[in-house]
């Protein structure tokens, strides 16, 4: 590395001549010898904007599940934290661990010969948070690379990402699906139920087969609506547990704008073949609805996903959203359950803990008009009930469920007239 030509060189610089520079290109040098002094090695540093966020969370797994060919070599800053406090997962924050500070350390993967370290360099202007990528040898940087989007792709099928518009920026974050939804979970009409799933498992089978040979463009995109509670995102979540496919959440929020719209889907590309969920599209500020039918309508924008979007309010949608061909193929609607689905759902609950068959018909019967949200909260009425006074009131029970029912439908925003008008394919 001694032969390579540098306009400026470390040894040449001082706090005098260029102080900035001198922090900067110290914790480098710094760097770079330990790599020497511990295993030889004359290291350059490379870039990756494209997988960046892919190295780091591969790097934090491993740190975290202490994999044996990932190597600790070194805090950088002596002064600066090492260690932090974290919450352990599903434990609500009450329970917590200690974990290695990953932006003050730096890790060796020998089987690559690549090291990763993060630092904090301070300069008169404040604090800059750097992150390096060393190897000698180029071959051994790509090798690591198609590793990492190995790993990264394990990493999604296990978890749900999702993305939320903020006020700071797009946020991601991992999520365990800790509630396992399965496909005889949804309550839905069977042809209706047949179609949606058969459409997923086509998508994904033998990595798009059946789009290579009909020569249908590989992307898909189908809509979801229907009354709030009724099932949506409980069939959002049978897909996501029962595919192994990558699957993304994005929440549509007043902060969504042409820069998340662009983040959003080149995330969701390094993914694929996977499924991106746009939850209440309708939400989609109007600001932005251009670029986001724009980005619908790229030649690869969408290759390799299966689009789902939901809304609760059909009505609130671009037109030109469904009304175009490549954008969204199918709209769906998830009606209310009807007597036989509501009889099956009751029995489900566990209603026969507390009713008789003939109970439990007439109860199904009388519900007509409700969703599957408010069959569960009456199930919870009914199990606190029986909890306390080892009996159920029915009459009851149907006369509250009836009035709420009665409230929410004088909203009547799904008719079928309105429906009608959406133009759907």
């Amino acid at each position: 590395m001694s032969d390579t030509p540098f306009v400026v060189r470390f040894n040449e610089v001082s706090q005098v001549n260029l102080p900035h520079y001198y922090d900067y290109a110290y914790v480098i040098q710094r760097i770079k010898e330990t790599l020497f002094e511990k295993y030889g090695l004359s290291v350059n540093m490379y870039m990756d904007n494209e997988n960046q966020q892919e190295i780091w969370n591969v790097l934090a797994e491993d740190v975290e599940a202490k994999r044996e060919d990932l190597e600790f070599v070194a805090y950088v800053m002596d002064g600066i934290e090492t260690h932090m406090v974290t919450p352990l997962p599903q434990t609500h924050g009450v329970e917590f661990t200690v974990s290695p500070f990953l932006d003050n350390a730096m890790y060796y993967y020998p089987r690559f010969r690549v090291a990763l370290a993060r630092a904090t360099v301070f300069h008169s202007s404040g604090p800059y948070h750097h992150h390096f990528i060393l190897t000698d040898e180029d071959a051994n940087l790509l090798e690591f690379i198609a590793y990492i989007q190995r790993r990264q792709r394990e990493h999604d099928r296990r978890n749900v990402a999702v993305f939320t518009d903020t006020d700071d920026g797009l946020e991601r974050k991992k999520v365990n699906i800790t509630h396992l939804v399965q496909r005889e979970d949804v309550l839905l009409e069977e042809d209706l139920k047949r179609q949606i799933y058969r459409s997923i498992d086509e998508f994904f089978h033998d990595s798009g087969e059946f789009f290579r040979t009909y020569n249908i463009p590989y992307k898909r995109g189908i809509l979801l609506y229907g009354k709030p509670g009724n099932g949506k995102t409980t069939l959002v979540k049978s897909i996501a547990n029962t595919i192994t496919a990558p699957v993304a959440y994005w929440q549509i929020t007043e902060y969504t704008n042409s820069y998340s719209i662009k983040q959003v889907f080149e995330t969701a590309l390094k993914m694929a073949p996977m499924v991106l969920v746009i939850e209440d599209i309708d939400s989609m500020p109007e600001s932005v609805r251009s670029v986001f039918l724009n980005t619908l309508d790229g030649v690869t924008s969408k290759e390799g996903i299966f689009l789902i979007g939901t809304t609760n309010y059909p009505e609130k949608i671009d037109p030109a959203l469904i009304n175009r061909a490549g954008r969204f193929d199918r709209a769906y609607e998830i009606k209310l359950p009807n007597r036989e689905m509501r009889l099956r759902y009751l029995k489900k609950l566990g209603f026969a803990r507390f009713l008789k068959e003939q109970e439990m018909e007439k109860l199904a019967e009388a519900l007509e008009g409700s969703s599957i949200a408010q069959l569960n909260e009456l199930y919870i009425t009914a199990a606190l009930e029986w909890h306390y006074e080892k009996s159920v009131n029915l009459e009851k029970l149907l006369e509250e469920m009836q009035t709420d029912i009665r409230k929410l439908q004088k909203q009547q925003w799904d008719s079928d007239d309105e429906a009608g008008r959406l133009g759907f394919y």
